[in-house]
């Protein structure tokens, strides 16, 4: 396996050309980037910061590791692009840095792939059926993929990602809550070198449910399906009311919390790491991680994106593809 990561550049008119330019003033590994050089040589001219661009192909393996040098595989955006303003015509080549990614990726040619953000809207007035970078590449890569973000102290993996609040208690089953938690056991386990997982799992009522009197998912269907993963050999606590498992008391004695939908756990962690977390994909035949934050269109240019996120991104990745 080689040790080259692929970072996707994202929305064109959003920071992440401003995080990739900002990102390779310092070094940090064997990075192949996947963007449009124009756009990277005019973002940089606008951040009055050094680019040099060395341009290769997913094959090529003379990379060039020094401050200010990008190693960059091309790609072209037929529409203009301008800090701030989404043009559907760039969607299907911000789909395209994402193939060329994952291809690398299952092929051995990168090891791991990071992503910087995009946008879900425009890509979907591009006339793509995109609800996000999770799903796009599972349908690439097959397997099942279980969202997790990760800061300093907290790990949070979801049951349900980018659905519709109204969506969720129908989507919550016995096969998805026992998928879920075994692909989390299982990659704690082989990616972060933790021998006996120990998982933390909200309810998904208030008070998980309050012994049924506000509903009853977590007696029918939650609690059975983690007492047989339990006999399994799958240890967890729960179902647990959310809005006291987020303390000190649970966490200090957990290595990840579940949380049945998007913004039941999200929230939380992002209070305690938002900038500093991590986006880690479970489930795939590949390492992809990506930063915790949105394409920031207004902060696009103006040299006020901030790196964190993406470096912590980086970290992860190459922590995680030396644990294979």
């Amino acid at each position: 396996m080689k040790r080259r990561i692929a970072v996707t550049c994202g929305e064109p008119a959003g920071i992440g050309a401003d995080l990739c330019i900002q990102l390779i003033q310092q070094t940090h590994g064997e990075l192949l980037f996947i963007g449009d050089p124009d756009v990277l040589t005019r973002r940089a001219r606008q951040l009055d910061l050094p680019l040099s661009l060395h341009l290769l192909d997913a094959a090529d393996s003379s990379m060039v590791h020094q401050s200010g040098i990008m190693n960059l595989l091309p790609v072209t955006f037929p529409g203009e692009v301008v800090c701030g303003k989404l043009n559907a015509e760039n969607s299907a080549v911000v789909l395209e840095t994402l193939d060329i990614a994952v291809k690398g990726c299952l092929s051995g040619d990168f090891a791991a792939m990071v992503t910087n953000p995009v946008h879900k809207g425009v890509i979907n007035d591009g006339g793509f059926s995109f609800s996000g970078h999770t799903e796009y590449i599972a349908a690439q890569t097959g397997g099942y993929p279980v969202m997790m973000l990760a800061c300093e102290g907290l790990r949070v993996a979801l049951m349900t990602t980018h659905l519709p609040l109204k969506e969720v208690p129908a989507a919550i089953s016995s096969d998805l809550v026992k998928k879920v938690m075994t692909i989390l056991h299982r990659e704690l386990q082989s990616r972060f070198g933790i021998d006996s997982p120990e998982i933390l799992v909200c309810g998904l009522n208030p008070h998980a449910g309050e012994g049924g009197h506000l509903g009853s998912e977590e007696l029918e269907i939650i609690a059975p399906a983690l007492e047989e993963l339990r006999e399994e050999g799958v240890s967890s606590h729960g179902p647990l009311p959310a809005d006291t498992l987020f303390t000190p008391r649970y966490l200090q004695h957990t290595d990840a919390v579940v949380a049945m939908y998007h913004d039941q756990g999200l929230p939380v962690l992002k209070h305690m790491g938002f900038g500093r977390a991590v986006n880690i994909t479970l489930g795939l035949p590949l390492v992809r991680t990506s930063v915790d934050h949105g394409t920031a269109l207004d902060l696009a240019g103006t040299g006020r994106a901030e790196i964190g996120s993406l470096v912590a991104a980086l970290d992860v990745a190459q922590g995680m593809t030396g644990r294979f």
